[in-house]
């Protein structure tokens, strides 16, 4: 028994479990394995969330906030009467608005098709997601983003827009965050001003509600849009490159057009689908033309004003940076082209609007002058394109007007006006050498100048001697008379010797002349263009505004004010005249600079200057070395314009017409903007200021005149400057004349030989320029013309300071050679002794005695006697040296058998008769009686200007002397060569050329034996 219980307990079997337990069993294993492959899913997602986001920044409210509001905004600039010129250079165009602005139709319409439960979700809408999704797979015709529109902004305003799951991921984490920090009002706005909408009909990229509505449909007022431009507007955002009815530059595109419509009318349909709109309103929208509603294509503005765009950009930048960097200066910006950058990419994204100075009527005339091909030569292959560049300003206020900056922006997009820098010419001579004489009481208009050689050195050279365009220099001159001949000489003595180059550069800056440098100070022909660089087309017209300005400099300025996005000023520009000269000194410049236009350089424009009678105008001309510039700057009361014309290249120089196309342009110019703008003329004169009187001085120094003075100038002066002291200049000498210069005689030299007027005192005597000019040709490497050329035209008129430098060497002189006889004319080669003086004619008529005529031939004159001609007469001639010593005669030349000459005729001064050798035979007079001598002198000859000409006018020979008519002859340079300009059978002659004469006049009677000796001179002058 025992046994059997216990083998019991091991052939007893469990119980078996019931089938619920085993099914719970199940189940909760199924959980322990759900939850632990949820947590493992968890940890995957957490941690692949995690690698996603572990670099990306946690970012505060503030930081969102400050982020929603940060938005690109595109600037504008406007002409001076507020129009405006055009949007500034980028390629978007950006113009945000708040909340407030926006009608609630565009929020319907946006808010319709991007995210109908907007106002539901917190930042993610997972319908809508699911939406999206099903249509993708499904291939749905209607297709919806998955996005919501907090999404979309934050992607805006923090992402890139590169498709992939980080991105996503990234996305919907900060659209959480957005939403938990800012509103519903701020996300829509945000989103409505970041968004972009395609092209707008000027071809920029329009980004955000407004600036899509005015590119667009030309709409600036968001409440001005309809339902259907509202829901055109709303459907842009998802695909706006698709959809843009607007290509690059403003083309319309109809299959794009078309897309959009498609578009349209699917946020019609959510409209009407979310209670948003009426049937009537949907069926109105769907009826409504959107094509005729577009804006008109219209240009950039950097298409239609593409050079001004440029320069306003330019300029404001730089005020922009010097703003952000005050401790910055004028040099450190040019510098550093990083703060440069930075405030051009600040002036492009931060709303900002220039207001100009620029007058748009003045501007389109002047730009279409410019643009005009008749008013240029046509463009060269070697040369390229004739440019120029003019700038126009107003006197008082400094503001630029107008300007041509060149002819072709696509062809040379540098602004000539502003940017380039030349070489002014002559038209530097007002303002570095005038300007500051007038001011110092150096110099006045009537102030007599000479215009002789000044000689420069040159270190590569040696020496350097400048001359004039008219390759002339003609002597003693007024200030004001040099300056209408645009005489260099003139200048660059003011500019070296009387003012002195420091103080005339010095002068120079204070008038805005910036692009002097160190190197200038020693350029001795930088007031005719020697300057290093030059000047600028803009600085130079500002320093002539000056002196319309009666002396006060006001800098020229092309942007009046800088207003930022929030409508705040934040530059404006201050005029601040400074009183660089006086008005006197004004006043005078200008009316010297009339006679520039009336008598001198300036012809062309006042030729083609059309309105003399309203705005009265000055100016001066100027050109650089071989006409690589032309230069006209000219003003009236109100205005200054200043011209260049050249090629981009200085090398490349102009021909001989297009030299005054400068003042063509000018003129051009003026008189569109007199007929366009006569407002901007309303000052009808010049006011004279006190202080300023007119005085008549001797024309031979400047100075009172004396009982001596003979020629005299009548000008205007400071009253501050009139001379005081008397005429010391002149006085009556008896001198000789040699190499140009004249010298005091020495003992013995003949009379005949020696001229005897009123001659004056120069300030560097003729003889004493000749020794520096031969001093200087010793050392010039290259090259000179020869020494006549540099004498001044009246250098006869030089009072002798040096005794003739030729000393008698105690022989007669050589005989002179070669002879040569042709229709009255006897050429000769000159004596071989230094110490000669001049030559004497004798001459035998019908193989009578040798008689001497009177007339010589200096020195250094042509060697040339003019005779009266005639049959069976000769000649010879003789060499006479400063003792008086005479040669051997020379070799006899005429057109009649030839006679011995006496071997020792009287050589003196007298007209007598020459002693026949012993033996000659007497030729009997088998004729009727006649005079049996040569006549006498005619009598002292007067002459007279007459309106065409001249008359002259003398007494007349006795009967007895047979006379049978009278020589007269002209000497242009004074110096003792006289040349026969006519003759006459009464004591009288008379001329009709009416050009400019000066010089002396002597008469000489002629018998059937001979000519008389001459007549004593005459000087006479006719301008």
């Amino acid at each position: 028994m025992v046994e059997e219980k216990k083998q019991e307990p091991e052939n007893k079997r469990p119980p078996k479990r019931s089938i619920g337990r085993k099914i719970g069993s199940v189940l909760g294993w199924l959980f322990v394995i759900g939850l632990m492959g949820t947590l493992f899913i968890g940890g995957s997602v957490l941690g692949y969330v995690t690698s996603i986001v572990k670099d990306e920044p946690v970012r505060s409210r503030a930081l969102i906030e400050q982020k929603m509001d940060d938005n690109a905004v595109t600037g504008f600039a406007y002409f001076g009467d507020g129009s405006p010129i055009g949007q500034l250079r980028t390629e978007e165009d950006r113009r945000p608005v708040k909340h407030d602005e926006i009608p609630q139709i565009v929020i319907d319409a946006v808010v319709s098709i991007e995210d109908n439960r907007f106002y539901t979700h917190k930042g993610v809408d997972f319908m809508g997601t699911a939406r999206a999704v099903k249509q993708r797979l499904l291939n749905e015709p209607i297709q919806t983003g998955g996005s919501t529109l907090t999404q979309q902004l934050a992607r805006q305003a923090f992402l890139s827009r590169d498709k992939t799951s980080d991105r996503k991921v990234k996305e919907i984490l900060l659209s959480f965050r957005l939403e938990r920090f800012l509103s519903k009002e701020q996300i829509i706005t945000a989103y409505l001003n970041k968004v972009p909408y395609g092209n707008g009909s000027n071809g920029y990229n329009v980004f955000g509600i407004k600036a899509a509505s005015k590119g667009i449909f030309n709409i600036s007022d968001l409440n001005k849009l309809n339902i259907a431009q509202a829901a055109y507007l709303a459907g842009l955002p998802q695909l706006p490159s698709a959809y843009s009815a607007f290509n690059g530059i403003g083309e319309f595109d109809e299959k794009s057009f078309k897309r959009a419509m498609k578009r349209q009318g699917l946020v019609l349909d959510r409209m009407l689908e979310e209670g948003k709109l009426t049937p009537a309103e949907h069926k109105e929208a769907k009826a409504f033309d959107i094509k005729k509603s577009l804006a008109p294509r219209t240009q950039k503005a950097y298409v239609t004003y593409p050079y001004l765009m440029m320069e306003v950009e330019r300029q404001a930048s730089k005020i922009i940076m010097e703003l952000n960097n005050p401790k910055v200066d004028g040099e450190q910006t040019k510098e550093n082209g990083d703060l440069m950058d930075e405030a051009r990419s600040e002036l492009s994204t931060g709303g900002y609007r220039i207001y100009t100075t620029i007058d748009r009527t003045i501007y389109g005339a002047m730009r279409k002058i410019a643009e005009d091909d008749s008013n240029f030569f046509p463009d060269s292959e070697t040369k390229g394109k004739e440019q120029t560049a003019a700038m126009m300003i107003n006197n008082k206020t400094g503001a630029i007007l107008g300007m041509i900056e060149g002819r072709d922006f696509k062809t040379e997009e540098m602004n000539y006006a502003t940017q380039m820098v030349r070489q002014p010419g002559s038209a530097m001579k007002p303002i570095a050498a005038y300007l500051p004489a007038l001011d110092s009481g150096k110099v006045q208009p009537g102030s007599i100048v000479d215009d002789s050689p000044v000689i420069l050195k040159d270190g590569s050279n040696g020496y350097h001697i400048p001359k004039n365009v008219n390759w002339r220099y003609k002597g003693l001159m007024t200030a004001r008379e040099a300056l209408n001949h645009s005489t260099n000489t003139v200048a660059l003595n003011l500019f070296n010797n009387v003012i002195g180059i420091e103080s005339a550069l010095e002068f120079s800056k204070k008038l805005g002349i910036t692009t002097l440098v160190e190197r200038d100070y020693a350029a001795g022909t930088g007031v005719i263009g020697g300057l290093t660089h030059g000047t600028s087309v803009e600085e130079l017209t500002n320093a002539y505004s000056a002196i319309g300005n009666q002396g006060k400099f006001t800098d020229a300025y092309l942007i009046d004010k800088i207003v930022d996005s929030n409508g705040k000023i934040v530059y404006k520009h201050e005029t601040k005249p400074v009183q660089v000269f006086s008005s006197q000194t004004a006043y005078l410049m200008t009316d010297m600079m009339r006679t520039v236009i009336t008598n001198g350089s300036g012809s062309t424009v006042r030729d083609n200057y059309k309105h003399f009678n309203k705005v009265p105008v000055v100016g001066k001309t100027g050109s650089s070395q071989d006409y690589g510039d032309s230069w006209f700057l000219g003003y009236s009361p109100d205005i200054t314009l200043g011209v260049w014309v050249g090629y981009k290249h200085s090398v490349n120089t102009l021909d001989k017409p297009q030299r005054t196309h400068a003042q063509s342009i000018w003129a051009k110019v003026m008189n569109e903007t007199i007929n366009l703008k006569p407002d901007l003329f309303p000052t009808k004169e010049f006011k004279k200021p006190e202080g300023i009187v007119s005085k008549t001085v001797s024309a031979y120094s400047g100075k009172l005149p004396t009982e001596l003075t003979d020629k005299f100038v009548t000008d205007l002066f400071n009253a501050k400057f009139v001379p005081t002291e008397r005429d010391d200049s002149l006085a009556k000498a008896k001198y000789i004349t040699y190499k140009g210069a004249n010298y005091i005689p020495r003992d013995g030299t003949p009379e005949e030989f020696l001229k005897e007027q009123i001659v004056i005192k120069r300030v560097k005597p003729i003889d004493e320029l000749i020794k520096e000019l031969e001093a200087a040709f010793a050392v010039m490497r290259g090259g000179h013309e020869s020494l006549q050329f540099y004498i001044p035209e009246d250098a006869n008129k030089g009072m002798p300071t040096k005794v003739d430098p030729r000393v008698d060497d105690g022989r007669a002189p050589t005989p002179p050679k070669n002879l040569n006889y042709s229709k009255g004319v006897i050429t000769f080669s000159p004596s071989g002794s230094p110490d000669v003086v001049g030559y004497r004619l004798y001459r035998s008529a019908n193989g009578g005695p040798f008689m001497n005529q009177g007339q010589v031939v200096m020195a250094d004159g042509t060697k040339q006697f003019t005779t009266s001609g005639g049959s069976n007469v000769t000649y010879y001639i003789v060499a006479v040296d400063v003792a008086g010593k005479a040669s051997e005669p020379s070799a006899i030349v005429g057109n009649s058998p030839v006679p011995d000459p006496d071997p020792t005729p009287d050589l003196g001064n007298e007209t007598d008769g020459v002693t026949p050798d012993e033996g000659t035979e007497e030729i009997p007079d088998t004729g009727p009686q006649g005079p049996t001598s040569m006549p006498q002198q005619p009598g002292q000859p007067t002459i007279q200007a007459t309106p065409d000409g001249f008359r002259a006018t003398w007494s007349a020979n006795p009967s007895e002397d047979g006379v049978t008519l009278y020589n007269v002859y002209f000497s242009p340079n004074n110096d003792g060569i006289y040349q026969i300009i006519g003759t006459s059978q009464t004591n009288e002659f008379h001329s009709s050329n009416s050009s400019p004469i000066s010089g002396t006049f002597r008469i000489t009677a002629v018998n059937p034996v001979g000519e008389s000796s001459a007549s004593p001179t005459v000087f006479f002058e006719k301008n």
